[in-house]
């Protein structure tokens, strides 16, 4: 299978230079541009508006130890437990030990996190807060807000804070491909982006090249490379498909966690789902097959709150069973809540009005679907990759945090940390302007000469289904064949006569990620995390090791092996 090695699109017809552009507006990157301002220039591209990426949409809330009861060290090793092995202990520890703060600092900027019910004090807050508790997690330490509207009273809060300190917007841009040029010293740096601007259906309005002496990857996950999906349409892998055609290694592709409850609307259901948050769980809410026998009693020492990779491969081994001849979705029993539902969870009250539901005396019918992708391009806490001058963030990275599979409620923690710290060091120091190597894009080293093709998008469609029916909780080397199959069948349909604009470039840059995941999964050789292989059902330990994935000069996918974990320190 070849892919492209740069997506196609019109001339360059302007030039802007800043000192940092950040690619992606949600917690992450705005959280790197804020920390940034007002020492340096920040430009914040956005393919859409700043709310359009998954931050909006979080339920749950922030994990943070906050309570007395609590442990960093709790924190610690529930982290590392539902990483299933691959996490790097010091990334961990860092983030755990920078949660609290983090969380100050939101509220210190307007956030409205929930208050308790006893108006207790806690953590040395001026106010108080509640905690709550979700999957994998052995203490209440969950921060929400409006009871599961939590992501999108951060991303109020950072849209606000952010353009209020002078970070500069620019709404409706696709960011194509890195410009990589070479440093003072003749090493390879990133030099800026190309980017097409695009009016609100995603149509070509001008193409053009922004400089920068850093550029902050946060553009997210890839969660709509899945035909269903807890993911709003913007999340496309993008900036995963940007660092491997730009050369940046990338890691664990194949680490794509399950949402273990996400509202089934029936068999048809496509695109983005309405997720119903692990906190129900926390509140008491039991999972039930259609038989109505509990699912998760004797599977998991936390039963119903284990972690997520333990719940959604629970769940699909009880579908295949088809008790009470159902197969497709099992239940959610928060009944015991009654009318105190609606008042905690009142965007998951909604969504299950819509499909004629009162979660307050209904069983919720939920099914596993993707969520949240632990692999992306290898970054420290810091943002620092392998290229001089590219930081990535978010989910869009992978910082050895989440390992395997991700502990509920840390990735807002982990953007918030992570982006503070990547803006807070620009602004104390930028690296050098790098020089521009015209005509050409570079792969660390080697000029390299290529087409540029794009994928249609009206095949998207089958790339999503085959990537849904093979590549799921639970997978095999034959299902990832077919998948591969399927995936190699379509990419051969890439050709110049493709018209550039929004949906062609975010099908192409699924067709590569959707490659990677597959190529990733096939190559793991067990069990671990939210990686299932029925034909390799355990976790072998001479696995404990990262999948490196590179795109090579060819434009194929190439797996390799990477270091064990790393020790802790």
């Amino acid at each position: 299978m070849s892919l492209p090695r740069q997506l196609a699109a019109p001339a360059s017809t302007w030039e802007r230079d800043v000192d940092i552009v950040v690619l992606g507006s949600g917690a992450a990157g705005l959280s790197a541009a804020l920390a940034a301002r007002p020492v340096r220039s920040v430009l914040v591209v956005t393919k859409d508006v700043l709310s359009a990426g998954s931050t909006q949409w979080a339920q749950g809330g922030l994990a943070g130890v906050l309570d007395p009861a609590d442990s960093l060290e709790h924190h610690v090793r529930d982290t590392l437990e539902a990483g299933a092995g691959l996490c790097d202990e010091a990334a961990v520890r860092q983030l755990v030990a920078d949660a609290p703060t983090s969380i100050r600092y939101l509220m210190r900027l307007g956030a409205a996190f929930d208050p308790s019910a006893t108006g207790q004090l806690r953590d040395g807050l001026d106010l108080d807060i509640a905690l709550t508790r979700e999957g994998g997690h052995s203490h209440d330490r969950i921060v929400h807000s409006g009871g599961d509207r939590s992501g999108a009273e951060v991303q109020r809060t950072l849209d606000e804070s952010a353009v209020a300190a002078g970070v500069d917007v620019m709404n409706h841009a696709f960011a194509l491909d890195l410009v990589v040029g070479v440093g003072v010293d003749g090493v390879e740096q990133v030099a800026g982006v190309r980017v097409a601007r695009t009016d609100a259906h995603g149509v070509v309005q001008s193409v053009g090249t922004i400089t920068a002496r850093a550029v902050v990857m946060a553009s997210g996950g890839y969660g709509q490379v899945f035909a269903s999906t807890s993911n709003p349409p913007a999340v496309t892998g993008d900036g995963i498909a940007m660092a491997l055609r730009a050369g940046v290694p990338v890691r664990d592709m194949e680490f794509v966690q399950f949402h273990p409850t996400v509202l089934w609307r029936g068999p048809e259901a496509r695109g983005q789902q309405a997720l119903v948050s692990e906190a129900v769980r926390g509140e008491g809410a039991i999972l039930l097959d259609a038989a109505g026998d509990r699912i998760m009693t004797g599977v998991h020492p936390q039963e119903d709150l284990a972690p997520r990779d333990v719940v959604s491969a629970a769940i699909s081994d009880r579908m295949a069973l088809a008790p009470g001849g159902v197969d497709d979705h099992v239940y959610l029993d928060a009944t015991h809540l009654g009318e105190r539902f609606h008042e905690r969870f009142p965007s998951i009250t909604d969504a299950c009005r819509e499909i004629g539901l009162d979660p307050a005396t209904d069983r919720i019918p939920v099914a596993p679907a993707a969520h949240y992708s632990c692999g992306g391009i290898v970054a420290g806490l810091d943002g620092a990759t392998a290229l001089r001058g590219l930081y990535a963030v978010g989910e869009v990275a992978s910082t050895g945090v989440h390992g395997a599979n991700r502990l509920a409620s840390n990735s807002l923690t982990e953007s918030i940390v992570a982006g503070t710290r990547v803006g807070r060091d620009l602004a104390w120091e930028l690296p050098t302007r790098a020089r521009v190597i015209p005509d050409s894009a570079t792969d660390f080293g080697n000029v390299l000469s290529f087409e540029s093709v794009l994928f249609d998008p009206i095949r998207l469609r089958e790339v999503r289904a085959a990537m849904s029916r093979h590549v799921g909780v639970l997978r095999s080397a034959s299902s990832l064949a077919a998948a591969l199959g399927a995936l190699g069948s379509i990419a051969r349909q890439l050709g110049p006569d493709v018209e550039p604009d929004r949906r062609s470039w975010e099908a192409t840059n699924l067709l590569t990620v959707g490659s990677a995941v597959v190529s990733s999964a096939l190559a793991r050789t067990e069990s671990r995390g939210c990686h299932r292989r029925s034909d390799h059902p355990a976790s072998d330990p001479s696995w404990v090791r990262h999948l490196g994935v590179w795109l090579d000069a060819t434009g194929a996918i190439d797996v390799q092996p990477g270091s064990a974990r790393p020790s802790a320190t």
